[in-house]
Formats: structure tokens, sequence, C-alpha cells
């Protein structure tokens, strides 16, 4: 039995002096509401209701219990707003690239705070973000889509060991310091290069790693073709091992990094922006509707584009999560 149900019909008819009412105002119909408290009778063990008359009276019986059912039901409504506050006022995961500034991510935090969303980040691969949204394990997150029609696109860019000046400068490098744009790479200026002296030949290219963010298969797809049509060997792509022994290889000058501007600058490593736009990352903003949010806060699109160096943040409205995992789905 349901005892909530059944009180409720019970205290209806109580309050209503009527069954027919009572079971309009609970929204059923009035045999269902009979047959709740005519059980809810068998399960107390004695008549709630006199039905001798054509007034619908409450017995004695059924007044010594009324004042505890009402209890019983103030109990339960206030355990229900309890769990709604409780449920409102949870923190909300967002999954974000591993490849976001902790300062970036801090003004996430502190924008939640302020709209009153507590707010806490996750740095994911990109596959997990998305089963971590379809699962409810995630509130929002950024998808990578590619980058033609994206809500946010990120500008991929190759980041190589800086040059001596600029490594032995005693300033700590800083992303957001403004300078001149650097002039765009091209697969082809990757290609093996003749060496220097009397034995000259080919020097070996230098390989190129991708951090986890671009190991999407229809990027890393990408890339690998452009990397063909530039005549750049086959094993010049490489998926990068852990992120800080890539970052220590490419300040060496061992190897260069696809990554975001932001990412090589606070690093403190030269970049340049790649020439071909289809190799750069695009993101779809997405949200949970498994936990009812149907769209996400454009303060969050717009803070979430700068955490990833978007070049188009886009975040004037909110973005419907349906559409984002269709065009998802659609692109593979």
């Amino acid at each position: 039995m349901d005892l909530l149900a059944h009180l409720e019909a019970y205290v209806a008819a109580v309050d209503e002096a009527s069954f027919s009412r009572a079971a309009d105002r609970l929204g059923i119909a009035q045999p269902l509401l009979s047959r709740r408290v005519k059980t809810l009778e068998e399960h107390f063990g004695g008549p709630l209701f006199d039905r001798s008359r054509r007034q619908v009276t409450v017995t004695e019986f059924g007044r010594l219990l009324l004042p505890y059912a009402q209890d019983v039901l103030d109990r339960a409504h206030r355990l229900r707003h309890v769990a709604e506050s409780a449920r409102q006022a949870a923190v909300r995961a967002v999954g974000v690239p591993a490849d976001c500034g902790p300062a970036a991510l801090a003004r996430v935090i502190r924008a939640g705070t302020e709209h009153g969303i507590p707010l806490g980040v996750h740095e994911l691969p990109p596959q997990e973000r998305l089963s971590g949204l379809s699962a409810g394990s995630l509130t929002f997150a950024l998808l990578r889509v590619p980058p033609e029609n994206a809500a946010l696109r990120v500008p991929l860019g190759v980041a190589s060991a800086p040059s001596p000046d600029v490594a032995d400068a005693p300033d700590a490098p800083d992303e957001r310091r403004p300078g001149p744009r650097p002039r765009p790479v091209h697969l082809e200026d990757l290609r093996p290069r003749r060496g220097h002296g009397a034995r000259g030949g080919l020097r070996a290219p230098v390989p190129v790693l991708c951090l986890a963010e671009d190991q999407v298969p229809y990027a890393l797809d990408r890339l690998r073709r452009a990397a063909a049509r530039a005549g750049l060997p086959e094993d010049v792509v490489r998926p990068a091992g852990p992120t800080a022994t890539a970052l220590a290889e490419t300040l060496a000058g061992r190897v260069t990094l696809l990554c975001a501007e932001p990412f090589a600058r606070r690093h403190g490593a030269s970049w340049a922006p790649l020439g071909d736009a289809s190799l750069h990352r695009g993101y779809e903003p997405g949200s949970a509707e498994r936990q009812g949010v149907a769209t996400v806060p454009g303060w969050l699109v717009a803070l979430l584009a700068a955490a990833v160096g978007a070049a188009t943040a886009g975040a004037a409205g909110s973005y419907e999560p349906a559409e984002a995992s269709s065009r998802l789905a659609a692109r593979g």
C-alpha cells in the first residue's frame, strides 16, 4: 500500500466533506479515492467515515487519527522540499578538456557561485565527457565536434621549443600577454629538409605529438590524411604519452606538440597556428537532460570558451543539448 497516497485521499475527503470533490482536488477518479479510503480503513481496523448518512461525516475513530495523518503528510511535504533544495544546491559537474588553465577554471567556479549554481570542473578526455553527459554524471560539458559548424572554434597549432632569447627571459610565461600574431604553419613546412655540411642528406622530420584531446578518431584521421598529402612520413604524427613528458620533449626541441595557444604560452613554448582550419578544434556546449537541465547558461559558455582558447565564443545565448548531441552523431 502507498501509505502517503491513501492518507492524502483520507485527509482530502475530510477537508472537502465529499468524496467527489476530494477526488477532483487530487486529480483522480472517485472510485479510486473510495478504494483508497476503504483500504486505509482495513489497514487501521476501523471505519474512518460514517457512510450511513447522505453527507460524508468523519467517525470518532477517524477524527482521532486525522491529526496524525496530517502530520505524516506535512513531514513528507517538508522532506520533498528539503530534497529539492538539496538537489538545487548540489555541485554540478562540468566536463572540460584536460589542457585548460587553472586560472580560467577558477573563473568558471567563481561565476557558478555568483549565479547560485555551485560548479565542479572535471578534466576528462573527449569520449568520457560525452559518456558522462549521457549517463548524467556530468551536468555540463564541452563536446568535441568538427570545427566547420561548431559553436566554439579553437585554433590548433604547433608548439615547439622557444628561441634562446625567449627561453632565457626572466619573466614567467603569460598566456594572455599580447604580441604579434605568429605566421600560420602548413604541414608542408614540417617535411624533412636537407642537412648541412659535406655529408648532406635529408634530416629526419621532427615528430608531431597529439594530446588526448586531439586523438578523437575523426580528428586524428583528418590530421594523418593531411600529413600524407603534405608528403610527411606515415609515422610522423603520433599520439602523445603523459602530458608532462610531451611538454618536456617539446621544450627540449626533440618533438613538436599539437595544442591550443593558451596551453603553449602557459608552459613557455613557441606556438604557431595550423594553416588548415579543418584541423582546428570545434566544441559544442552540452547539458544533461537526465538532470532536467535543458540549456547551458550563456555566461558559462563564455567562460568555457575562454578556458579552451576559443577564437569565437558566440556565447550570447544558450545551447540545446539535443541539438549538440545530434550534430555530434551526424558527424561521427
